[in-house]
């Protein structure tokens, strides 16, 4: 397994460029080290988060806006101040109803986010 180190202590959003990774969704990685990492994902109204599944512990922070946030077989809608927890190895993705972010923490990094 590649080794990423860690990232500076202190990362200021305003000194760090979107990375756009999909129609209407951007993000942004705000810390990391080989064992958790904290992603800032904007979402515009009609933004898609495609279903897929990782090896990774996720939880994920609705910071703003509101989602139709589907985990295995449930679907619910999610808004700013809820939260999700995804095991590993479940089929997930967000619908985004009303623009928003989200604020993903991952265990371990994810490593094809840092390629």
């Amino acid at each position: 397994m590649k080794t990423f180190g860690a990232s500076k202590e202190f990362l200021l959003a305003d000194d760090l460029e979107w990375e756009v990774v999909g129609e209407g969704v951007k993000r942004k990685i705000m810390g990391y080290d080989d064992k958790i990492m904290l992603v800032v994902v904007e979402f515009d109204e009609g933004g898609i988060g495609y279903k897929h599944e990782h090896h990774h512990s996720q939880v994920t922070y609705v910071e703003s806006g509101e989602f139709d946030f589907s985990i295995g077989d449930v679907t619910k809608t999610v808004k700013g101040g809820d939260s999700v927890y995804i095991p590993p190895h479940v089929l997930h993705g967000a619908i985004c109803k009303k623009a928003g972010t989200l604020v993903d923490v991952f265990s371990p990094i994810r490593e094809d986010f840092m390629e």
